[in-house]
């Protein structure tokens, strides 16, 4: 029996996302214009890394946000 080829390579973020798939995602302009976005309200909020906080959007928006319990703004995983 020959061994299967997986899809990604490389190991498994936590969240479920290959590192393979995510570094391609982040290229792409919808994962660019996220990723930009994300930083530029960190930056705003001045939260710093490691922070027990994460810089949660308000529904809808790209530019506004707050500083926000981890657990509370991150979607589990079942």
């Amino acid at each position: 029996m020959a061994a299967s080829k997986s899809r990604f390579s490389g190991r498994k973020y936590a969240n479920g996302n290959h590192k393979s798939q995510q570094k391609a995602y982040n290229k792409t302009k919808k994962g660019l214009a996220l990723r930009v976005n994300a930083n530029r309200l960190r930056r705003q909020l001045k939260i710093k890394k490691g922070d027990p906080r994460d810089a949660g959007h308000y529904a809808g928006s790209t530019t506004k946000g707050r500083a926000q319990n981890r657990s509370k703004n991150r979607a589990r995983i079942a």
